[in-house]
């Protein structure tokens, strides 16, 4: 795991002693310096970007940094091999970056000061209910999964598969497991 101070790289990228992500292209100059230090993590690394000492996050900013910095790891072929958690967010900032997910299709995981984590963006409630049961037991095969939800076996592997492949949850084996947790 590694920890990214979104407030630092704003203060790396732009001239001036700002806390509020706003303008498509401060989100660009965000984006490319965070890019740069995701590139260096070794595979499977989870890389949480603390948005603790954040204050507004526009729309456009949030298109330019959150969406197309999460595109290279869901796509069929990532070009990058890690996780991305979006730690110390507030219900603002939820607001913003849920309607741009949505609007690519995309989900990730965010996790809000308070240290619960919630699955946000282009999910179904059956993907939701899914990823909520392996964040409620730290680790679950799935059949455990299936089972405890009342949903055919094949149907809830395909699920879990499939969040895996979004970079939603981790695999390993026969089990999945929230990211952050040592699979």
């Amino acid at each position: 795991m590694t920890h990214i101070d979104v407030r630092s790289a704003l203060q790396s990228s732009v001239d001036g002693d700002f806390s509020d992500l706003v303008t498509r292209r401060t989100g660009a100059a965000v984006r490319t310096l965070i890019e740069h230090q995701l590139e260096g993590l070794a595979a499977g690394t989870v890389a949480f970007l603390d948005f603790t000492h954040i204050g507004i996050l526009d729309r456009s900013c949030a298109d330019e940094f959150v969406a197309k910095l999460m595109l290279p790891l869901t796509t069929e072929h990532p070009t990058r091999d890690g996780y991305v958690v979006i730690h110390g967010i507030t219900e603002e900032h939820l607001e913003t970056i849920e309607a741009v997910l949505e609007t690519h299709g995309l989900a990730l995981v965010v996790q809000f000061a308070a240290a619960d984590a919630r699955l946000v963006g282009a999910v179904s409630e059956e993907e939701r209910r899914c990823w909520e049961l392996v964040m409620r037991h730290g680790s679950a095969p799935a059949e455990a999964v299936a089972a405890e939800i009342g949903m055919p076996c094949e149907r809830c592997q395909q699920m879990l598969e499939g969040l895996a492949r979004r970079r939603l949850l981790k695999r390993k084996a026969n089990h999945f497991y929230p990211l952050g947790h040592a699979a």
